[in-house]
Order: C-alpha cells, then sequence, then structure tokens
C-alpha cells in the first residue's frame, strides 16, 4: 500500500487534495448552516398583537389567475388586513374581475397604473405604487400567481411583527405538478430557500422571495424604496432586502400554514428565461454574500470534478468512495428534513441528481446571460 502511494504523480496528490478539501467546505455548509432548518423550533415565534397589515400584490394581465387566487387571499382567517392589487397596464379583463370582487369583499382595494408608450417600466414601479397606497405600517407581498397554504397564512407572518423586527422572510414554493421540470423547478426554489433561510438563522440574512415576504412601510421609505436598482428588471425582492436587512432587524418564518405556492413554469423555455432574469441581480449582492454563496457552489462544482477525475483514475478509490457516501448520506438526511420543514414532496430521490445539475443549469443561465449581453453591447 505505501509503495502503490508513492507512485502516484504530485498532480494526483493536488487532485485529490482539493477534493478533501472541497468535501470539508460542502460539510461546513451542511453542518453549520443548513442543518439549523430542522433544528428551528416551530414555535419560537413571538405572538404579534394583531397588527394591521396591507397586502400587496401587483398584476399584469393576471385576470384568470386574480379570479382563482384572490379570494383566498381576501378569506384569510385575520382580523384587520386590506388587499392592495396594482393593475399594471393590463389590457385583458383583470379590472372588470377586481371590480367583482370589490362587491363581494370590503377589505379590497386596487389601482391602476396605464401604458405611456414612451415610459417602459418594471414591477418595481407597481409595487412603490402599492407600498404608497398601503394604509397600514406593516407591507406583505405575494404574487397573482401565488396562493396561501392555508388561512392562517397572514397570521403565522404577522407573529414577527414586532416593534424591534422590521422583515419577515418566508418561504414560496411552487405547486406540484407530474413531470421532470416540476420537480426540478421546486427543487431549485427549494434548495434556495436552503440557503437564504439558514443563513438568516446564523445571523448572515441576505435575501427574501417576493412571493412571501414583509416589511415595514417606513423601512421602504426610510430607504428610498428601489433607488440603487431601479435601473434592473428584477431585484425588487432580493437586492432590496440585501440592502436593507441586518443580523438583529429580520426573523424567519417556514411554519407550513405560512407558505405561498405558485404556479411554476409551463416549459423549459420558461424556465431558462426567468432563471436567467433572476441570475442578474447576484452580481449586486454584498461582498460577503457573494463569497458564501460562490463558495458554496465552487466547492460543489470541484468536489463533482475531482472525484470523477479520481474515480475514472482509480487513485485513492476506497477512500474516495467512503468520502463520497458519507457526503451523500449526510447531505440526504439534513436535505430530507429540510424538506419536510418546507411540506416538499417527492423530491428527495432526486437531489442526488439535482445537486450537480443545478450548477451546470445555473453556469448555462449566466453564460446565456453573458452572451446575451455581449451581442447587446457589439450592436
Amino acid at each position: 500500500m505505501n509503495f502503490q502511494l508513492y507512485q502516484i504523480s504530485p498532480f494526483w496528490v493536488i487532485v485529490a487534495g482539493f477534493f478533501l478539501l472541497s468535501f470539508l467546505i460542502q460539510m461546513f455548509y451542511y453542518l453549520f448552516f443548513f442543518i439549523r432548518i430542522s433544528l428551528k423550533r416551530k414555535n419560537d415565534g413571538i405572538e404579534g398583537s394583531g397588527e394591521p397589515v396591507s397586502v400587496v400584490i401587483c398584476a399584469r394581465n393576471e385576470a384568470v389567475n386574480l379570479e382563482n387566487n384572490l379570494p383566498l387571499v381576501l378569506q384569510q382567517e385575520y382580523s384587520d388586513y386590506e388587499v392592495i392589487v396594482v393593475n399594471d397596464c393590463s389590457v385583458d379583463h383583470t379590472e372588470e374581475v377586481l371590480d367583482e370582487l370589490k362587491k363581494k369583499y370590503s377589505n379590497l382595494r386596487s389601482t391602476f397604473i396605464r401604458q405611456d408608450k414612451k415610459f417602459r417600466h418594471g414591477k418595481k414601479l407597481a409595487l412603490t405604487i402599492g407600498i404608497k397606497s398601503a394604509c397600514h405600517p406593516w407591507v406583505l407581498l405575494t404574487d397573482a400567481d401565488c396562493i396561501p397554504a392555508s388561512q392562517h397564512w397572514i397570521s403565522e407572518m404577522q407573529k414577527h411583527f414586532t416593534l424591534s423586527n422590521k422583515i419577515v422572510l418566508g418561504y414560496g414554493g411552487y405547486i406540484m405538478k407530474p413531470g421532470l421540470l416540476d420537480k426540478f423547478v421546486r427543487f431549485d426554489s427549494f434548495f434556495i430557500a436552503m440557503h437564504y433561510i439558514s443563513f438568516a438563522l446564523a445571523g448572515m440574512p441576505y435575501m427574501g422571495v417576493g412571493r412571501n415576504l414583509a416589511y415595514k412601510r417606513s423601512l421602504f421609505f426610510d430607504n428610498k424604496g428601489f433607488a440603487s436598482h431601479l435601473n434592473l428588471e428584477s431585484g425588487d425582492d432580493d437586492l432590496f432586502v440585501n440592502e436593507v436587512v441586518r443580523k438583529d432587524n429580520n426573523r424567519v418564518e417556514y411554519s407550513h400554514p405560512s407558505h405561498t405556492r405558485s404556479s411554476p413554469p409551463q416549459s423549459w423555455k420558461e424556465w431558462v428565461l426567468q432563471k436567467s432574469r433572476h441570475l442578474t441581480t447576484g452580481i449586486h449582492y454584498k461582498r460577503s454574500t457573494r463569497f458564501l454563496l460562490g463558495l458554496e457552489m465552487s466547492s460543489r462544482l470541484f468536489f463533482y470534478i475531482t472525484f470523477i477525475l479520481l474515480v475514472i483514475n482509480k487513485i485513492y478509490l476506497p477512500y474516495i468512495l467512503s468520502i463520497f457516501i458519507i457526503r451523500l448520506i449526510s447531505n440526504t438526511l439534513i436535505l430530507n428534513k429540510g424538506m419536510n420543514c418546507m411540506n416538499e414532496r417527492n423530491l428527495l430521490l432526486f437531489s442526488p441528481i439535482f445537486d450537480l445539475i443545478i450548477i451546470l443549469f445555473n453556469i448555462f443561465c449566466v453564460t446565456r446571460n453573458f452572451m446575451t449581453l455581449k451581442r447587446s453591447r457589439w450592436r
């Protein structure tokens, strides 16, 4: 055995060293960050005092979704809340749907943005108008294609509406449907949540999702809204939170009744476009956040690359396989606990495959963004 070790070239020793280092980094993320989600006590939230809430929803040509989903928001078991829908230049029958719902629900209000061919705007303007229209000090954000997981969605989120807290990070998943695309999209959404929720629990919050996010109106206006990244198409949720969140001004809530669920992309093309748009915001995160997220992803990529190289060339094979199995078992156990907390079903068996594919998919989307930007500049 010793003789075989001496015959291995320095190159393969370095490759094995990278494999071991990437393994240790991965285990650090799972055992220091991700495991916190399953260790968090279910009832450690502070019972809120019934703080009035303004639910803000932006909608552009979402008549069907509003007709199907909005009643579930308007029928929440909560005593004091309003729902504000910003009709953002819709050309379908959104306005008619809202008018009909207003006859039935007194807590529904709406405002309208008219199309101006000389002025192109995104969701940030609609959100700003909705937040300005809110009557209450706390705003709870979701999307027109989202449904609350229960009638206690608002009450679960408002448990953390306290004087010392300013942001509540919730979980927004996707509705489960058959097919591989559904599983991939749901796993990606779940794994992103594993990051931002566990980082927040570790005192290093960095983002939230607009499908389920609450913050004080005063925080929004004190920060001048989305002014610092108004030129970007995305970022109304993650970049805003990344800019204003602090270690001691946020709480997380991911009990099952507090979730929201939205319709998943209908095709791989739609998913690529959606994912590519979301990835444009990452470069604007704080430097420390970019480092931590980049280290997790790069260590995962190096782990698989070096594992494949070492196995193909049969270098330290028993040790390499043992380390791989240790990571697989420990990560699967922690992911399973996280999936139970997020109420994500039928994903565990796919997780070892998606663990690698998601990296490759993100690289593809980032490369696509770069090439698109390069072509636009050239023109």
